[in-house]
């Protein structure tokens, strides 16, 4: 089994001493995000994990526990550092902050094991086309020689982010292409594996590879290990990426994105946040009487040597 730390929140930012301690300890208690009162529980043992996958956009918190888990664990890390600042990002360390974590970061794990996301991509006044050129050059030149690959997408037009992003321009096709184009460009200069993530659209043409941020082919060839061929169904329209278990929870992550889709409101985030108990198998709160705990399927994906 695949588990995914950082889908519904930024585990590694805000909640690093409950993540080691539940590795620690080998076990992790998830609430059902549409029934409360339904708990999963998954043991976190080098027999019943295949691979533990990371997203946060910023490590800095983690690095003087993480090898805890990576001296047990196969592992991948995707490190979100985009062009945007304080005002759409409002908890998000500088680009120059996360550049110099990201490097870090690869002087622990290697840089096999590390996916740069520039995503999502959007577009205001103040981050045109250009300005986006412009910065995404910036980092390449410097994370090249750090990272496995780099995955982009453009930013997905849902109902909320009108509300939350008033100042958002409309991405049209032709303004795709031109960021595509541009992204590919720069990333062949720099000798960077550059792919999509989510997108409905093909620009291999620019060099571009196609979606698949989380496959079993990642995971293996970053670790050495061999996975079985599976379908990796994805989960939604243009996602190829391999079922996993986001140990997470929504309306926690206190980064405070305006385009985010995992809280509905900051504020939610930051009152659920004083319910976190570092000590308890849940991210948020503790177990309760009403609660019904069950066992989580744990099928492996491993290819098992004959």
């Amino acid at each position: 089994m695949i588990i995914n730390t950082g889908g519904r929140t930024d585990t590694v930012q805000y909640y690093t001493e409950w993540l080691l301690n539940r590795f620690n300890e080998g076990c992790v208690l998830t609430r059902n995000p549409l029934f409360q009162n339904k708990v999963n529980r998954y043991e976190l043992t080098p027999a019943k994990v295949d691979c533990v996958v990371f997203c946060s956009k910023n490590y800095k918190p983690i690095l003087p526990g993480l090898h805890e888990i990576t001296d047990k664990f196969n592992t991948y890390f995707h490190y979100t550092i985009t062009a945007y600042g304080k005002d759409i990002e409002p908890g998000v360390p500088s680009i120059d902050e996360n550049i110099e974590t990201l490097i870090e970061l690869e002087k622990q794990v290697g840089k096999e094991r590390i996916a740069w996301r520039y995503d999502p991509v959007l577009l205001t006044e103040k981050y045109t086309i250009e300005a986006h050129l412009q910065t995404f050059a910036y980092m390449a030149n410097i994370l090249a020689p750090y990272i496995d690959r780099c995955v982009f997408g453009f930013v997905e037009m849902y109902k909320k982010l009108e509300i939350n992003m008033p100042e958002l321009i409309p991405l049209t096709g032709e303004d795709k292409e031109v960021l595509a184009e541009g992204i590919g460009t720069i990333a062949k200069k720099h000798g960077i594996y550059i792919q999509t993530c989510g997108i409905n659209g093909d620009y291999t043409h620019y060099g571009i590879h196609r979606s698949g941020c989380m496959t079993l082919d990642i995971f293996g060839q970053a670790n050495g290990v061999k996975f079985k061929s599976l379908k990796h169904k994805g989960m939604r329209q243009g996602c190829q990426r391999i079922e996993n278990r986001d140990i997470g929870a929504y309306d926690t992550c206190m980064n405070g994105c305006k385009y985010c889709y995992a809280n509905k409101n900051p504020h939610k985030a930051f009152e659920n946040h004083k319910l976190h108990n570092p000590l308890s198998p849940l991210l948020i709160g503790e177990l309760k009487d009403t609660d019904t705990v069950t066992q989580g399927a744990q099928k492996s994906f491993l290819l098992k040597e004959k």
